[in-house]
């Protein structure tokens, strides 16, 4: 699905006859760069009015990780960054090429389905001094169990005092609380202390934009005389890997973000869309109440964005492919975002039946 504001900025932009399909700079579209660091730091972002942010334009959430890896390989002095367990099937594959060593820390505790804290503060305790730490920004992938804002409090002041780096990577804001600001609320404490970090964004999934592969890497430097040597840097590093970054998603972004009719417009329809989400959490716990299912299921509406770890086991998940004709990665992880008030009963009917008969 296209959201109507996509649409109604792509009319825009095909309408504007002086429009022309020149190269941009390596760095990308000026606007998109500066709307998007307002977009996660905050319009009032005190490293924003420092001229502290060096932002470029890069091929979705991906390629903002890829670039940000080969710039910290070349240039930080600590190689290791440390990942969640679990995360992302893409980040160990995308770091590891960019040249850094990656290690993961505990972040999911598959006995209570929620967030493994002790363990976290533990692994990060541990950590090398100066070491790199992925962090996700919020509804993180694919668990769906996100710190709370005290947790995240004591994160940064652990990372801080061990002068860990902190590389943000932001695929879902606005899209897991059907906030921009609420979502972006870790990323601006880590913002507000004066330290520096990597923010990684894209706009898959907040404008439904995945097939135009947009997103932005930020640096949050020191000074502002860094931040203009840092972005001296990244184009040393996206010169020979792909020269510029593509012209038409980006420039939609931009349209919507610097217009506040049409940014109030695409709030509107993100609120929705992270809305249906947390029906559907809400309308599937409520089928397995229902139904009397064995287990604790309150973790379904506790987590947040596109996943739920479900805490099935591959012998469940085998059996409600195999009975039900129900697909999902073997580690029991659903996308919220396929389900439908239609499909809801058929699934809870499946999750019942493969935990009453195989334990």
């Amino acid at each position: 699905m296209v959201l109507n504001v996509v649409r109604r900025a792509e009319q825009m932009l095909i309408q504007n006859e002086s429009r022309v399909k020149e190269y941009l700079p390596i760095t990308g579209l000026a606007d998109f760069n500066k709307l998007s660091a307002k977009l996660i730091f905050g319009a009032d972002s005190p490293a924003i009015q420092e001229n502290r942010v060096a932002t470029v334009q890069c091929l979705s959430g991906t390629g903002s990780l890829r670039v940000g890896g080969e710039f910290l390989a070349r240039h930080y002095h600590e190689r290791t960054i440390y990942i969640p367990q679990p995360t992302w099937g893409n980040h160990p594959k995308v770091f590891t090429l960019a040249g850094l060593t990656a290690r993961s820390y505990r972040y999911y505790d598959p006995a209570t389905r929620g967030l493994d804290f002790q363990g976290l503060l533990e692994d990060l305790s541990s950590a090398p001094s100066g070491a790199i730490v992925l962090l996700h920004a919020c509804a993180h992938n694919p668990t769906g169990v996100d710190p709370t804002l005290e947790q995240w409090e004591q994160i940064r002041q652990l990372m801080r005092s061990k002068a860990l780096l902190p590389f943000f990577d932001s695929a879902y804001q606005g899209f897991a609380s059907g906030s921009l600001d609420k979502d972006a609320q870790s990323v601006r404490m880590f913002v507000a202390d004066g330290g520096e970090l990597l923010m990684a964004q894209s706009y898959a999934k907040n404008m439904g934009l995945y097939g135009e592969r947009v997103g932005a890497l930020s640096i949050v430097c020191g000074s502002a005389d860094i931040a203009v040597k840092v972005e001296s840097q990244l184009k040393l590093v996206i010169r020979p890997m792909y020269s510029n970054p593509p012209l038409h998603g980006a420039s939609i972004v931009a349209t919507i973000l610097k217009d506040s009719a049409m940014f109030d417009e695409w709030t509107l329809e993100l609120k929705a869309m992270a809305d249906r989400i947390i029906s559907m959490r809400e309308q599937l716990f409520n089928a397995l109440k229902i139904r009397e299912t064995p287990g604790d299921w309150s973790h379904i509406i506790k987590q947040i964005g596109m996943f739920t770890f479900t805490g099935l086991n591959s012998d469940q998940v085998a059996f409600m492919r195999q009975e039900y004709h129900i697909y999902m990665t073997s580690d029991g992880r659903i996308s919220m975002a396929g389900l439908s008030s239609r499909t809801v009963p058929h699934l809870a009917d499946a999750i019942h039946a493969a935990v009453t008969k195989l334990k």
